[in-house]
């Protein structure tokens, strides 16, 4: 197959490059890095070869993923800027730069996919939004490109619109649900657990509800209410949910990341 490259090996890069190894070989992927340090720790950990430069990673590979900081994407481009042909597919991972403004970067004859990934990428959890804009592939091609962020957990087309919307649904979440599972924790070794055992309790949790709604298909708020008993344990935790302002919160965690990504604020 046509190999499939990195530019950049911050968390989330490292996350897609090791996650596609449960389905790509180790040859069909290469990596380029700034920091040498991290090209040979890499490498050292997953045996895919590291390019030694940006530019030779553009020439040895057909997928291009660009998993650089948004602010970079600009010197990025002017490294390989002749590398890149229309055979090429570039995929971007950056939540704030459009395909229109990717291609005036990259070329108007660069076909972009514009990607959404997460770190759970790592473990083979991932969710991943794409958006192809008016470019043409092939189907293979797609097929190539769905069949690589399958490799580390689900992916979905979208419209360009919502990619905004999908960094505060999937991108940024996990940060949330971090937080949360660290504060049950918190709560739970408040009451004499240890806090090995009230971690792996309140993730186990988080994770068996939410393969829950995913397996089910049933409302979330249906889930909720059958957890919750007429005058029990649950709905007095949940009614202090309410007082304390948890939606709230999300509304307005999810409004500060959506304005960030539309650079509104």
């Amino acid at each position: 197959m046509e190999k499939i490259g990195f530019i950049g090996m911050g968390n989330m890069g490292s996350a897609m490059l090791k996650g596609a190894l449960n389905t790509f070989s180790s040859g069909d992927m290469t990596f380029y890095d700034p920091k040498e340090s991290i090209r040979d720790e890499i490498s050292a950990e997953t045996h895919v070869i590291a390019a030694d430069s940006a530019s030779e990673c553009a020439k040895d590979v057909k997928y291009l993923i660009l998993a650089v900081k948004p602010q970079v994407y600009d010197d990025v481009a002017k490294e390989i800027w002749n590398d890149i042909t229309t055979d090429h597919i570039v995929i971007s991972i950056a939540p704030n730069i459009t395909i229109s403004e990717l291609m005036e970067m990259y070329g108007p004859k660069t076909r972009i996919i514009r990607a959404m990934p997460n770190t759970p990428a790592m473990v083979g959890a991932g969710m991943t939004a794409l958006s192809a804009g008016d470019a043409l592939f092939t189907d293979e091609e797609i097929n190539t490109v769905i069949k690589f962020f399958e490799s580390f957990g689900k992916c979905r087309f979208v419209p360009e619109n919502l990619m905004s919307t999908v960094v505060c649904a999937s991108s940024s979440s996990p940060a949330y649900v971090f937080m949360f599972i660290e504060s049950l924790a918190d709560a739970c070794v408040k009451y004499g657990m240890p806090r090995k055992d009230a971690y792996e309790f309140v993730a186990q949790a988080v994770y068996g509800s939410a393969k829950m709604v995913l397996d089910t298909g049933m409302n979330p708020a249906q889930l909720k209410d059958n957890v919750c008993s007429p005058g029990g344990t649950t709905i007095r935790a949940v009614e202090a949910l309410e007082e304390n302002g948890m939606r709230n919160a999300l509304f307005k965690a999810t409004e500060k990341c959506f304005n960030k990504c539309e650079g509104i604020e």
